[in-house]
Parts: C-alpha cells; sequence; structure tokens
C-alpha cells in the first residue's frame, strides 16, 4: 500500500467518481494543489489522532500546527469525547470491545489500487463502527449512502470480520463546526451486495476511464471542474433557465431551480478564478477581456510617523477608541468567564430570513411569520 499518497480511486473521492466515472482519470491532467481549509483539516484530524491516543493511554507526541487556535481545541476535544463515548456504550454489551485509530485499509479487493486511512473504528462482538471526522464547514456531510464511509466498513469488514461475528455497520460523521452528528447503519449483507451490484462496476470504469460525464453535486472538489464540458453544459443550459424573467417560469420550474443555483454560481466564480490566473500568470489572451488593477483602499505607510507628524502639526485628536469583537472577548475571557461577566449583555438579533434546502437543521418560519420577521429587519436598517 503506497505511503503518503492518494490513490486514483479514494474513498474520499468516491461519491464522484461512482456517479461519473470518467472523472478520476480525467482529474489526473490537472495539478494537486492544497488549499489552506485542507491543510488546517489535516492539521486537526492530527490533534484529534494525538487526543484520542492519550485518552486510550496510548503513546503519541502532540503535534504542532500554525493552524491551532481556540476552537480547533474545543472541537477535537469533542471528537475525542464522543469516541470514547461510543467506546464506553459499546463495553457495555461487549466487555472486550476495541477502539482502533488511523487504521490504514486496503481497498483493493472492492476498487481498482484503492487504499484509505479510517480515523476511528470500534469492533464489538456484533457491531463496527466506523466514525469519521469532517473539520470543514462549507459543506454538511451526511451519512446516509455516504460511499466514502461504506468503503472504509468493507475495508474495514476484511480485516476483523474473522474474528467477530459482526452483523451491522453504523456509519457516523462528525462535523462539530456544522454542529452535525450523522449516523447510518446498514447490515453487513445490505453492504456486500452494494460492493458486488454498484461498487465494483463503476469502479471497473472509473479505473478504465470510461462511462460517461455527469454532472451534479459531486462536482464541488473536482479538479477538472473548471474546464469540464458536461459540467459547463449543464450550467449553460440552467443559466437560460434561471436568467429567464419570472412571470414566465412556473412554480415547478423555480423549485427545480433553486437547489442548483448555489453550484451554478460557484461554477461561474471558478471560470472566472481560472481565467484571471491564466492571464496574469501564463500569458493567456481571452478575446474581448483584459486583466487590470483593482480598487483599493489607501493606508498609512507608517503609522508611527503618521502620528508623529500630525501631532507636530498640533492635532491632537487623531484616535478613536472601540471595543474588541465578541469573538476576542471570548477569547480573551475564556467562555465561562465571559458568560459569568459578560452574558446578560449579550444579545442576538434576529437574522434576516434566508431561503434553504428543507435539509437545513435550522427551524423553519412558517407563513406570515416571514413578512413579519422581514418587516421588522427592514424597518431598523
Amino acid at each position: 500500500m503506497p505511503p503518503n499518497t492518494h490513490a486514483i480511486l479514494s474513498p474520499s473521492s468516491a461519491d464522484r467518481w461512482l456517479h461519473c466515472t470518467r472523472s478520476a482519470r480525467l482529474e489526473l491532467e490537472f495539478s494537486e494543489k492544497e488549499s489552506d481549509a485542507a491543510a488546517e483539516g489535516t492539521a486537526a484530524h492530527a490533534l484529534c489522532e494525538h487526543k484520542v491516543k492519550k485518552a486510550l493511554k496510548q503513546r503519541s507526541r502532540r503535534p504542532v500546527s500554525e493552524y491551532d487556535s481556540d476552537e480547533m481545541e474545543e472541537l477535537t476535544d469533542a471528537y475525542r469525547d464522543y469516541v470514547l463515548d461510543q467506546l464506553i456504550q459499546e463495553r457495555q454489551t461487549c466487555p472486550d470491545a476495541q477502539v482502533f485509530i488511523e487504521t490504514k485499509l486496503d481497498l483493493t479487493a472492492y476498487v481498482p489500487d484503492s487504499f484509505g486511512t479510517c480515523d476511528c473504528l470500534i469492533v464489538s462482538d456484533e457491531k463496527l463502527h466506523i466514525i469519521d471526522f469532517k473539520y470543514g464547514q462549507g459543506v454538511l456531510v451526511e451519512a446516509e449512502e455516504n460511499p466514502q464511509m461504506k468503503l472504509y466498513a468493507l475495508g474495514a469488514l476484511d480485516i476483523y470480520d474473522g474474528l467477530y461475528d459482526f452483523k451491522e455497520v453504523a456509519m457516523t460523521i462528525f462535523q462539530p463546526r456544522r454542529e452535525n452528528v450523522s449516523t447510518w447503519t446498514e447490515t453487513v449483507n445490505e453492504l456486500r451486495k452494494w460492493a458486488e451490484e454498484e461498487l465494483k462496476p463503476k469502479a471497473e470504469l472509473a479505473d478504465a476511464g470510461e462511462g460517461d460525464f455527469c454532472s451534479g453535486d459531486w462536482c464541488l472538489f473536482c479538479k477538472a471542474a473548471v474546464k469540464c464540458r458536461a459540467r459547463a453544459q449543464a450550467k449553460l443550459e440552467l443559466a437560460k433557465q434561471e436568467f429567464s424573467l419570472p412571470p414566465i417560469l412556473t412554480d415547478e420550474e423555480i423549485e427545480d431551480i433553486l437547489p442548483r443555483i448555489p453550484d451554478l454560481t460557484k461554477w461561474a466564480n471558478d471560470i472566472m478564478t481560472y481565467a484571471t490566473d491564466a492571464a496574469l500568470n501564463h500569458g493567456k489572451r481571452w478575446k474581448g477581456f483584459k486583466v487590470v488593477e483593482g480598487r483599493s483602499n489607501r493606508k498609512y505607510s507608517d503609522e508611527d510617523a503618521v502620528i508623529k507628524a500630525a501631532k507636530d502639526a498640533g492635532y491632537t485628536d487623531i484616535f478613536k477608541t472601540s471595543l474588541i469583537s465578541l469573538t476576542e472577548m471570548e477569547k480573551l475571557m475564556g467562555k465561562k468567564k465571559f458568560k459569568d461577566i459578560l452574558g446578560g449583555l449579550v444579545v442576538k438579533p434576529q437574522g434576516k430570513p434566508t431561503l434553504v434546502p428543507d435539509t437545513d437543521r435550522r427551524t423553519a418560519i412558517i407563513g406570515n411569520d416571514v413578512k413579519s420577521d422581514f418587516k421588522k429587519i427592514t424597518e431598523v436598517m
């Protein structure tokens, strides 16, 4: 199993290559770039691993990262506590239940040349529990029918099924920045049926670079998405509808468009980012476009020199003071002291009504409440 590399058909990208079997090979034509969000996620995972190992009295050296923060400290504590709580629950019915951290999984029995690393496995007599830590907050990740989790489950079954009589597999996404703990449970038989009937045939197509291009939500993190013709055709077709005058659209058409608007917007922004980078850094000339200097705001080149020059000229009223932000104040005092000292002086205004998918966990505002709440907001704006 190759160390420190990513499989072409990786578990983390399985949702994409299972839907769009041509995408995995197409991505190889594009360079690998780690975003700040990905690097921050890697740092958070390392801290999670350390904390769980220390709690289990295993040897571990605390990792140090430029992304260390009070928030990361708090959320990795929450992950550790969740893992320990799940282990305690399993040991109530199975005293010898075990937990395994950062387990390397060989998935080649199902997907060519594929492998992965599972954040946490809890094994007991009849149940296998997969726990995956997600530090990102941009996209809500659900455990239900999640192919990455299913692949981890299959890999773990190959290791431990001979030692335990597993009947079912629980798969949990722990995503603390979205307050999301999502669990999906399948029987071992259901999982193996999925592997034979869906996973293996599509993995063979994906490995060969065959099958169809297919655009959808799974395009979000595809390296080829910005230049993919199938995605462009889908978004341009949607744009034809989206930019039509609202009166000629039916309610059903609008309902069909609404969930696809965020991806349409992101695709357009991705195209603009790519085109700007190509023009600025690679000499590309786009017909009808040019790169210009964007708007900027003036700033002092040397604040100390400005203060001295202004005072020397007789100007003394040149300072203003303001409170630090709520987040900075909470970090300064610590959460408990902040609540004790300032809890009664902090209010949270009602947010502006926003249309979101039904899957959003916030409570819906019903009927006339939306109009009255929006009127209140506009009155104070």
